[in-house]
């Protein structure tokens, strides 16, 4: 087997493969920029991710709200003193009054009250109106007593349309319906007293 000796390889040669191989390497630097690129999330996927700004200052009291977060229809209730009252009564119906079986969301820890919502502003409810058995969107039945497809003990609350589950005003389930867990509460803030911020609390955005 013979040797080759560096010292008698051509020098043009030499530069040539260097070049060449320099020529390759930016190529295939300059392909794979634009390919990094294609994995970044684009704009409007930023977007759909991003925290929802909402001016509740009209939202007047027992009326609701619905704004989008992430696909998702979250729900604001500007829930009055009596309303508030029949989440108190509504304690012994409920599948999960204590928010121990969260959906989807873990539950905020400043939403681990008895109304699920922060203690500075206990008249607001947010939560996501997704039903937690097959995805439907609960509509609003915030009048108790009897009415069609609601026990006539009803309390006021809301209710699937698709397979009949019924949550209390706190977005919790009531005991032997097809939804197995309480409505999820997104994580969310006062950023001016008549302004709330979904998506985002003091740790940052969700």
């Amino acid at each position: 087997m013979h040797s080759v000796d560096k010292s008698i390889v051509d020098p043009g040669r030499r530069k040539l493969l260097i070049a060449t191989s320099s020529a390759g390497v930016a190529a295939g630097a300059t392909t794979l920029i634009p390919f990094i690129g294609s994995m970044a999330p684009s704009e409007k996927a930023r977007a759909l991710g991003a925290p929802v700004i909402v001016d509740i200052a009209r939202l007047r009291p027992g009326e609701m709200i619905t704004v989008a977060w992430r696909g998702m229809p979250i729900f604001l209730v500007n829930r009055t003193e009596p309303m508030m009252a029949e989440v108190d009564a509504a304690k012994g119906l409920l599948a999960d009054p204590a928010s121990k079986h969260p959906f989807s969301i873990p539950l905020p820890t400043y939403c681990s009250t008895e109304y699920r919502s922060r203690a500075s502003h206990p008249n607001l409810l947010v939560v996501v109106g997704v039903c937690t058995h097959l995805g439907c969107t609960p509509s609003p039945r915030f009048m108790p007593g009897p009415q069609p497809n609601l026990p006539d003990n009803w309390p006021g609350g809301f209710l699937c349309p698709c397979h009949g589950s019924t949550y209390d005003l706190a977005g919790c389930v009531f005991r032997d319906k097809p939804a197995p867990q309480n409505l999820d509460v997104p994580r969310y803030e006062f950023v001016s007293p008549s302004t709330v911020a979904i998506g985002q609390d003091e740790k940052g955005e969700a």
